[in-house]
């Protein structure tokens, strides 16, 4: 899993609830599920291009929301220094 990917599933955990059910049944079904644009699209009825739009405005939205509270920075720096104690 590349950091990215763990970063994306993180921003998701944290604040998946801050989305709408549609971003985030988007982003579920794309980045931890592992389905195609394609596929997200024939399921729901909607073009590739409106199942991307939903999901790059979903991850704005987490990705802006971490910027403002740094919840999973600071759960870096917390788990850090519990290994350290370790």
């Amino acid at each position: 899993m590349t950091e990215e990917t763990l970063f994306r599933t993180m921003l998701f955990d944290f604040y998946g609830e801050l989305l709408t059910a549609k971003q985030k049944e988007y982003f579920d079904l794309h980045y931890n599920a592992d389905y195609s644009l394609s596929e997200i699209a024939e399921e729901t009825g909607i073009s590739r291009q409106g199942v991307w739009d939903i999901i790059k405005r979903a991850e704005e939205t987490l990705r802006k929301t971490e910027e403002k509270t740094g919840l999973i920075r600071r759960f870096h720096a917390m788990r850090s220094k519990l290994e350290q104690i370790v």
